[in-house]
């Protein structure tokens, strides 16, 4: 189903089923795969590959180079998972040759308006994007992670699995697993317990990845480094534990996100 306005230029490839509706433009380098629909004035160009039965809002623009002065990598990538809902305006630019040369997007994302996935991003499975939220380049986004409107993501931050972000919140530093962030340069409110009873998360594993966090904000003796493998080694039995340890003893370009001073947690 290709509308009569759309450009698709020579060497597209299109799975079965796709959709491509008034005055969009397909590059020669594009793959979209089954059912993909491409709902008006979509541009999708660059190496790029939108998964099945992604559908992508008005005026949307995939693919294009890494927002970098003087960038010229043609090669650059961007993968796009399954099920992903794009609303209007969505920007997700390719890699670059400062990276892997790939930005990767999950699949069952949903974007709203006007959001964006800088060059060379890994985003995980399922994330949320309100409208007009912003990734810098090279940033890394867990599965679940939640962005309120507004709020952007500074150039080589993580964002841990199943983080909330408020909006207009600026995250500088590395967001945790599982954590609330808010703030106009984020600090963590404490962990994301609403999102965590969704997950289906014991009592037990819970209050274990409360007291996790209490020992490695709060906690005496040591640096958040040594905390951290010790809340690890007591509670071997949480995986969630063993994640949010894992990720503050993980290298990084970028500093830890900290704990509000006052209430934490228990606020």
């Amino acid at each position: 189903m290709i509308h009569p306005t759309a450009l698709i230029e020579d060497g597209a490839r299109l799975g079965a089923d796709v959709e491509i509706g008034p005055y969009c433009h397909v590059g020669s380098r594009v793959q979209l795969d089954d059912g993909v629909r491409l709902l008006s004035h979509v541009v999708v160009k660059g190496v790029t590959r939108i998964g099945a039965r992604t559908v992508v809002h008005s005026g949307a623009v995939l693919g294009g180079e890494g927002q970098i002065r003087g960038n010229d990598f043609p090669e650059g990538r961007l993968e796009i998972g399954a099920d992903c809902v794009l609303r209007e305006l969505v920007t997700m630019n390719c890699g670059s040759r400062k990276d892997k040369g790939v930005t990767t997007v999950g699949s069952r994302g949903y974007f709203m308006a006007s959001s964006h996935v800088g060059h060379d991003c890994v985003v995980g499975d399922d994330v949320t994007f309100a409208n007009s939220v912003a990734l810098g380049g090279h940033a890394i986004i867990g599965d679940g992670v939640i962005f309120g409107g507004l709020s952007a993501v500074q150039q080589f931050c993580r964002v841990g699995k199943g983080a909330m972000v408020g909006g207009l919140t600026g995250v500088n530093r590395d967001v945790i697993p599982y954590a609330m962030a808010f703030g106009d340069h984020a600090e963590l409110a404490g962990l994301n317990l609403i999102g965590l009873k969704r997950r289906g998360l014991s009592r037990d594993a819970i209050n274990a990845m409360r007291a996790t966090f209490r020992a490695i904000f709060y906690g005496a003796g040591g640096d958040m480094k040594v905390r951290a493998a010790a809340a690890k080694a007591q509670f071997v039995e949480v995986p969630e534990v063993a994640e949010i340890a894992d990720f503050v003893l993980a290298p990084a370009k970028q500093k830890l996100c900290l704990a509000r001073r006052r209430g934490g947690e228990d606020e």
